[in-house]
Formats: structure tokens, C-alpha cells, sequence
């Protein structure tokens, strides 16, 4: 049987890829093919391109690559023209993915999408593409399918696996170990993102505000975790230009080990916030667009809901402040950081509560993604 997947950037390519290792478990035989990251390289599958073909963000950044994403797409669907998939599973970006959906479930080909829209935030009237092109939606959020039901549109909850890869108690000094930290001495990790664009956007300010703070927090560690050798490269360069005398570490592919050992987090909104929850680490987001996206979005009122941060639409509060765009420069993110350095109880608090939510949300993701494909499978009498 073969399984078309496609998938656009690093947290799309972890949940694909454990989705492809549970269906491995039931279906020894299956066949994957489409757009894949390295982790699903690495799981097997058949690359037509690589995830960062798709990797892009924000109105005007995705309409200055649309010439070559409609390229990529009219490929894709070429080459299924003429022997479709038993099954497509689309694992987010939407925009690029729910037309693929939409063309193959014409065809009679069973169409799953992976990670819902962000529909209960912004372009709300997305649900009734969603509706024409969806067999079987998959969501990782449990507020999700409520919201979506009273749209017409069911979904199933399958969790998030990072709620059941991540310890409910993380050990911080194994943490500090393992990167060379002090763990006597503060910490302070700082993400700014994982596609280029928001590096170049997000990483200055964030240099800018860690190296202040350390000139104010005498021993104050900080270390940056980035997810690949291109924004390392991207940072480094960054750090020369802009923050020269700032003393931290800077490493690949070590997220989760810097945000247990940290204190507190400085990080672009997204999945990491997600991940600091998760490690029950206070943090403070900062997150900046492109100039013409944040203009409109503001003039049409695109944005939804009171909460950008992924932590906090979880949370049902804002227990980590949000500085957006004009707002996100040094001298709005230190305050936020010295107020939660300076307050252990605080911290203490915001940690209690994340770990609240992150019990609730402890689901084996993969195989609960992995059984309702399935259950599409056999209803369709493809297995």
C-alpha cells in the first residue's frame, strides 16, 4: 500500500514521522512517499523534495514564494495523476495542503489531514475547505474538536507527542550536564525561531535583551538551541554583528535539554512555547512578521482569539506575556525577564500549572494517530 505524506517543517516532520513508525507497526508493507524532513527520511520514506521547499511564513513571505509553491504543488499532484495513493496524509500547512486533499479526495483517494488549522484563530471560514477535502482530521489540541464540531466538522483528538516524550519532571541537572552548565548559577535560554525569516526578524532583539541582562544578572548563563546548522549559522553570524560581547552557548538540536535546564525562557511564539510548557519552564514570547503581514492582519482583523502563544491558549491565561511586533525590542522583553528572575514564587506557580496541563495532555500520540487512519483504512477497504 502506498501513503502519500507531505510535511513542511520540524515539528510537521516529528509528528509525521512517529505517525509513520506506529502505522510501520500495523502495516509492515506500507510504502511513504511526498515531502519529507529528516526525521522521516530517517523513518523510510520515498523524498520528492525536501521539507524546506515548503518552509514559509506569513502573508507577503508566502505570496513573494507562490510562483514556485504552485510549481511544487501542479509536481506533486502530476505525479499522482496517474497511479493515486491508497491515502494521503497531509501534516499541516494547510494552505499548500488542503488543495492536494482536496484534488486526491476527488479521485476517491482517502484524505487525512494531521494538526487542525488554526481556524478557532484567524480565517475561520477555512472550515468549509476543510469540510470538501478532509476524510479524517487529526487534532493535537484538546479544545479543538468542541470548536470544530459546532462548525460542522469533526475531528479526532490524538494529543500531542511531545506531551509523552517530555518528563512530567524534568531533571535539571542532568540538563545542565550535559550542555556544560552551572547548575549553582541562573539560566536563561533563548529560542528565536526555526525558519530563516523569523531568525532574521526574532534574533536581534533577543541577542540584544540576553546580553543586557547578563550585564545586569552577574553569572547569568544563557544558551541558544537551534534546530539546525543553517540558523546556527544565521545566529552566529548575528551574534558577531550585534552582540559581540555576549557569553553564551550556542548548540543544534538540543531544545529540550536547554529548556530543562533553564530558569527562565525567552522565545518566539510557536512550538517552543508548547515545549517550554512542557518542561514547566516561565517564559516570556516575543514574535515579529514581516512589516506588510502585521499591517494586514491588523486592518482586517485577522487574528481571533486574546492569546498568540500556543502555552497560553492551553493555559486559558496569559501566564507568559506576549510582546509582538513593535512591541517585541529589549526594552519591553527585560522587564518581563527581571520581573521573573526576581520572583521564585511566581515561577513556582506558572511551573504547578503547566504541569497540570501537561499531565492532561499525556496521549500515545502516534499510535492514537496510527488507529484512526487505520479505522479510515478498513472502512474504505483498503486493508
Amino acid at each position: 500500500m502506498r501513503i502519500g505524506i507531505i510535511a513542511a517543517e520540524p515539528s510537521a516532520d516529528l509528528l509525521a514521522a512517529g505517525l509513520m513508525d506506529a502505522l510501520r507497526e500495523r502495516l509492515p508493507q506500507v510504502h511513504f512517499e511526498g515531502i519529507a524532513g529528516p526525521l522521516m527520511q530517517r523513518s523510510g520514506i520515498d523524498t520528492w523534495a525536501k521539507m524546506e521547499s515548503l518552509s514559509v511564513m506569513g502573508l507577503f513571505e508566502v505570496l513573494r514564494h507562490l510562483p514556485r509553491l504552485l510549481a511544487l504543488r501542479a509536481r506533486v499532484l502530476a505525479r499522482w495523476r496517474d497511479t493515486p495513493p491508497a491515502a494521503f496524509i497531509g501534516v499541516d500547512a494547510p494552505d499548500f495542503n488542503l488543495t492536494v486533499e482536496m484534488r486526491l479526495r476527488e479521485r476517491g483517494v482517502a484524505t487525512v489531514h494531521y494538526v487542525s488549522p488554526t481556524v478557532w484563530a484567524w480565517r475561520s471560514g477555512r472550515v468549509r475547505k476543510m469540510r470538501r477535502a478532509i476524510d479524517l482530521l487529526l487534532a493535537i489540541f484538546p479544545f479543538e474538536p468542541d470548536f470544530l464540531r459546532d462548525r460542522g466538522m469533526s475531528s479526532t483528538y490524538v494529543g500531542h507527542p511531545l506531551a509523552r516524550v517530555m518528563p512530567l519532571d524534568p531533571d535539571r541537572g542532568a540538563a545542565c550536564a550535559a550542555l556544560g552548565l552551572d547548575p549553582s548559577r541562573r539560566v536563561l535560554a533563548v529560542l528565536p525561531g526555526s525558519r530563516r525569516g523569523e531568525v532574521a526578524r526574532i534574533a536581534p532583539p533577543f541577542l540584544r535583551t540576553a546580553a543586557q541582562l547578563q550585564r545586569e544578572l552577574p553569572g547569568l548563563q544563557v544558551v541558544l538551541p537551534l534546530v539546525n546548522d543553517t540558523t546556527r549559522a544565521m545566529v552566529d553570524a548575528l551574534r558577531m554583528q550585534v552582540t559581540p560581547e555576549l557569553d553564551c552557548i550556542v548548540s543544534v538540536g538540543t531544545a529540550h535539554s536547554a529548556l530543562a535546564a533553564a530558569d527562565v525562557v525567552l522565545v518566539a511564539s510557536g512550538t517552543a512555547t508548547l515545549e517550554s510548557l512542557l518542561s514547566k519552564r516561565p517564559m516570556v514570547v516575543g514574535y515579529r512578521v514581516s512589516a506588510a503581514t502585521w499591517i494586514v492582519g491588523r486592518l482586517f482583523r485577522l487574528l481571533k482569539v486574546e492569546h498568540v502563544a500556543m502555552a497560553n491558549l492551553l493555559a486559558g491565561e496569559r501566564l507568559a506575556p506576549e510582546l509582538l511586533q513593535q512591541a517585541c525590542t529589549p526594552e519591553r522583553l527585560l522587564p518581563e525577564l527581571r520581573a521573573l528572575f526576581a520572583d521564585p514564587d511566581r515561577r513556582a506557580r506558572i511551573a504547578r500549572r503547566y504541569r497540570e496541563i501537561h499531565d492532561a495532555m499525556r496521549i500515545d500520540t502516534n499510535h492514537a494517530a496510527a488507529q484512526a487512519v487505520i479505522r479510515l483504512l478498513e472502512q474504505r477497504g483498503l486493508v
